[in-house]
């Protein structure tokens, strides 16, 4: 283990992504560290479009400064990546924990290295069992799906339950989520309390449980991708093109299409595509999570909302920080967890033989070499 000098310093400052609202800390994570012995410091109004005042952190214990001074911090708690000016503000060998992605920046990952910072990539921690308490992706994807369906509920001309009126029944509003991961199951369940007609639709077979215990019903396209070990498999050029051709039919009776299939830190899949968006209904929507990178259907444009021959496709990149104070809330527990793998009675105290800090540290570390076995000694008989 490498062990810091004592007063050790916490530190958040505010974002400053566009449209960025939320917090890395908030008030109760704030009193948490406190009380494992850190000193605190915010960035004057760090908090306050997430919803939480100046006055809650120094109840909570923390000192309220200026950017400057904060960023001479001992470990900085972020939701997104600073710019890399701030990062060469840090003081030499701090943490630095947040949605980082340095490799997505040259200049990011430069700066980084610079300061011999020991970056905590968020979205690289492992997805086990021991990790779930700290796993940002999942609890900001459910925050992200409940509001792809506010907000393609607001964008269709339609009610999204079935009433009864004096001017006769309206029909519910079908709607369809593809990919059933914390995002899409969070639309299908938000969909299904809106009253909707829902349906769920993903490449994995053993998913179709989870969509009906919350429901709806699972869109069986008639190919399988179920694999080896519980993972999907590829699909041939035949399997994938007679399983577009299904879904393509079956846009034609949709109302709204919410696309939630992504892979971190890969381009996302292409689902959806131009001539798929044709054959749907005139005031058809399609809200697209995965649109910030790159869209699941063709036709996407990240951060906006555009009619393409009558349907309208929305492509958010900011719908976490929309619901900002309940995803602070999440994210800050999420991050106070992990910290508190390496903040210990005040002091930083790095364990890298857990796998935890191991691989999620950016640089990864260099595997240390095992001492040389002794030679063997010849003995007589």
């Amino acid at each position: 283990m490498t062990e810091a000098p004592l007063a050790l310093t916490v530190g958040v400052v505010a974002e400053t992504a566009p449209g960025e609202r939320r917090v890395a800390m908030t008030p109760e994570t704030c009193r948490k560290l406190v009380a494992a012995g850190a000193h605190v410091r915010v960035q004057h109004g760090a908090g306050s479009r997430a919803g939480f005042a100046d006055e809650a952190y120094r109840e909570a214990g923390a000192g309220l400064d200026a950017a400057d001074a904060v960023l001479a911090c001992d470990v900085l708690l972020c939701v997104r990546p600073p710019v890399p000016e701030r990062l060469l503000q840090l003081r030499e060998g701090a943490a630095i924990v947040g949605l980082l992605a340095p490799e997505a920046d040259p200049a990011r990952a430069d700066a980084i290295r610079t300061r011999g910072l020991h970056a905590f990539p968020l979205e690289r921690l492992p997805r086990t069992t021991r990790a779930q308490s700290m796993d940002v992706l999942s609890s900001q994807a459910g925050m992200a799906g409940y509001k792809a369906t506010l907000l393609a509920a607001q964008l269709v001309p339609r009610f999204f339950p079935m009433l009864t009126t004096a001017a006769g029944t309206i029909r519910p509003s079908r709607v369809l989520v593809i990919g059933a991961g914390v995002a899409g199951l969070q639309a299908i369940a938000t969909a299904r309390r809106l009253g909707a007609q829902v349906e769920g639709f993903d490449v994995r077979p053993e998913t179709r449980e989870q969509i009906e215990s919350l429901g709806a019903r699972f869109l069986d396209l008639g190919v399988s991708a179920a694999g080896e070990g519980g993972y999907a498999r590829t699909l041939t050029e035949e399997e994938r093109a007679e399983q577009q051709k299904r879904l393509a039919a079956h846009l034609k009776q949709v109302d709204v299409l919410i696309c939630t299939a992504a892979v971190p830190g890969r381009p996302a899949p292409r689902i959806v595509g131009a001539d798929m968006v044709a054959g749907m209904k005139p005031g058809s929507v399609i809200v697209d999570l995965a649109a910030e990178s790159g869209g699941n259907c063709e036709l996407t444009r990240p951060g906006e909302t555009v009619d393409v021959g009558g349907v309208v496709i929305a492509g958010p990149v900011d719908l976490a920080s929309q619901g900002a104070l309940h995803a602070s809330e999440m994210y800050a527990r999420n991050v106070f967890n992990f910290v508190s793998l390496f903040i210990r009675d005040g002091r930083l105290s790095y364990d890298w033989d857990d796998e935890l800090l191991a691989r999620t540290v950016w640089p990864d570390r260099a595997p240390v070499p095992a001492p040389p076995v002794p030679a063997a000694q010849t003995t007589g008989d």
